[in-house]
């Protein structure tokens, strides 16, 4: 209607124009809420004191249920927040997403020095800053989905208008927004190392240059700087207390692995190319490990559960976490870097003994096809099936009559099924929680395997060594599976399915830095590199940014209009 786009026309233009027109009595800066409030529920952009609205439909929600009222008149209040965004940057995250730098400057002011125009405006940047912020401890910035940047904060079901609401009501602002960081040891750990690390910022952090292994009892001139190194990151307690600084010797024989161990290389006590890259590995380098870290714990549920198993990806390791406590630790096999391991949750709801594996079409395709064309035995060799059709009519077939060479990805209408066996990709067990990528934990018949550092071998599936304890506390509610019949079922080489008491909460998730249970950061190649890409989404800003005025600027001009208009 005319009408209707002549009045939010002319409403957007007083914003743009630094709403400059001044309002007598309390109810007026309400009314310069109401403007911009419907402004934003018209569709509109709208922006106060140079910076945008983002919050749009939790800000809304919050004023029409209040009737347009300020919400911020206690300098309290107003204190609690700016902290609380200019703390932010301990959970990686940026306050200047959540406008730090006007809020900082009205901070100084008291609401009889701002006409009512700019106290409706420092009251809606407030909101919105409580709420991006409160969306982002709670949920995350980045959207896992999509990979973008989330400035609505509406993503989870938590209602942010409501949740400002209390706590303007109670008063415990800070509180409030504390009680949306996740609660998990393992962000809280990060958050500390992140803290840690971030005193190493502005240090000498020269590259340690490169040349012969250094071994112990060897004297070496790059020994002064690498002990320095070490200190500063907490492996080693004080390196100016070597008689000889040049010498590698006495602690350093046990500083030196597990500084190789928690940077995830082989900790054989030789200072070579990879112990000395991650030496050199900048502090401003872990600390974006850490912030990629934090981000992906805040994407997780606020509950992990009293008991769940949590794989990570990039450390190669399962845990099963029971009340708290680690119960059991193994390392996995991952998906190689084309074939990734997805990031997700989901419940482990049953077990197979001596599981038969039909192989998933692109391997069919992709590794089997050419492996049979060039051994004609392959397929018996490994006790692989043919068939085709698939379910209940599918029909066995002779594997010498089909004319392997004419098929090809368009037309490929058999299964292979490696029967139950040694030879079994699967191995003996496998743990089942159906899920859209055909992703569950097994067995392997590989072990060997497990000894390498680096274990991105897989098509995608998690492979777990020695599964079985695994499968024992995952029975634990089922006294008559202990341990020792688990073992008889799976050696009698019948296929067995066995539901769990309880479904198992499962966790599939890519951590580059994590704590360890002794308070020790642990940092990990960044196998599919992802974080990067992370790290840079984190770093974004809402669009729009280009050519804003500075914050101060911006308050001059608007105060110095608004005295302009209130002279007579």
């Amino acid at each position: 209607m005319p009408g209707s786009r002549t009045v939010a026309s002319r409403m957007l233009l007083v914003i743009a124009l630094g709403a400059t027109t001044v309002f007598s009595g309390t109810a007026d800066a309400d009314e310069a809420i109401a403007e911009r409030v419907e402004a934003l529920g018209a569709g509109f952009p709208v922006e106060v004191l140079g910076v945008p609205l983002l919050a749009r439909q939790a800000l809304l929600d919050f004023y029409r249920a209040t009737g347009y009222e300020r919400a911020w008149q206690s300098p309290d209040h107003r204190q609690q927040l700016i902290s609380a965004v200019e703390t932010a940057v301990q959970d990686g995250l940026d306050p200047e997403d959540y406008h730090s730098e006007v809020l900082y400057d009205l901070a100084h002011r008291t609401l009889p020095e701002l006409s009512r125009e700019l106290q409706a405006d420092m009251d809606l940047l407030l909101s919105d800053a409580f709420m991006l912020l409160g969306s982002h401890l709670l949920d995350g910035k980045v959207n896992p989905k999509t990979l973008q940047a989330e400035w609505t904060a509406n993503r989870r079901q938590r209602r942010l208008d409501t949740l400002l609401k209390t706590a303007l009501s109670s008063g415990d602002i800070a509180g409030t927004l504390q009680s949306l960081r996740p609660n998990h040891s393992g962000y809280q750990g990060l958050v500390r190392a992140r803290q840690t690390m971030t005193r190493l910022l502005g240090q000498p952090w020269l590259p340690i240059a490169g040349g012969p292994v250094i071994g112990p009892g060897d004297r070496d001139d790059r020994m002064p700087e690498i002990r320095r190194r070490l200190t500063a990151l907490g492996d080693l307690p004080d390196y100016q207390l070597a008689s000889d600084l040049r010498h590698y010797s006495g602690e350093l024989e046990v500083v030196v692995p597990a500084f190789q161990a928690r940077h995830g290389l082989e900790p054989d006590g030789l200072i070579g190319r990879q112990t000395l890259a991650a030496l050199n590995l900048l502090p401003v380098e872990r600390i974006r490990r850490i912030d990629a870290s934090l981000e992906r714990w805040r994407w997780l549920p606020e509950s992990l559960g009293d008991r769940f198993v949590l794989v990570n990806i990039a450390g190669y390791e399962l845990n099963l976490i029971d009340n708290g406590r680690l119960r059991l630790h193994r390392r996995v096999i991952v998906g190689q870097p084309y074939r990734q391991t997805p990031v997700f949750s989901d419940r482990i709801r049953y077990l197979v003994l001596n599981p038969a594996w039909t192989v998933p079409r692109t391997l069919m395709i992709e590794d089997h096809l050419p492996r049979i064309l060039r051994d004609p035995d392959y397929l018996e060799r490994l006790n692989i099936q043919v068939y085709q059709g698939w379910g209940t009519d599918r029909q066995r077939v002779d594997p010498a009559t089909v004319d392997w060479a004419s098929l090809s990805g368009d037309y490929f209408p058999y299964q292979l099924v490696q029967a139950p066996g040694p030879n079994n990709a699967l191995g003996r067990i496998k743990f089942m929680f159906p899920n859209p990528y055909d992703i569950y934990l097994h067995d392997t018949p590989s072990q060997s395997l497990f000894g390498r550092l680096g274990r991105s071998f897989s098509a995608g599936c998690i492979r777990v060594e020695d599964p079985f304890p695994l499968a024992e506390q995952l029975l634990s509610g089922h006294p008559e599976w202990s341990l020792d019949r688990i073992l008889d079922a799976a050696e009698s080489s019948e296929t067995r399915t066995i539901v769990l008491p309880q479904p198992i909460p499962v966790y599939i998730q890519y951590w580059t830095a994590w704590v360890d249970e002794h308070g020790g950061l642990q940092l990990r190649d960044d196998i599919y590199n992802r974080d990067n890409r992370l790290i840079n989404r984190l770093r974004e800003t809402p669009s729009g940014d280009a050519g804003r005025m500075t914050p101060t600027a911006v308050l001059h001009r608007t105060s110095a209009s608004t005295r302009s208009q209130e002279q007579p």
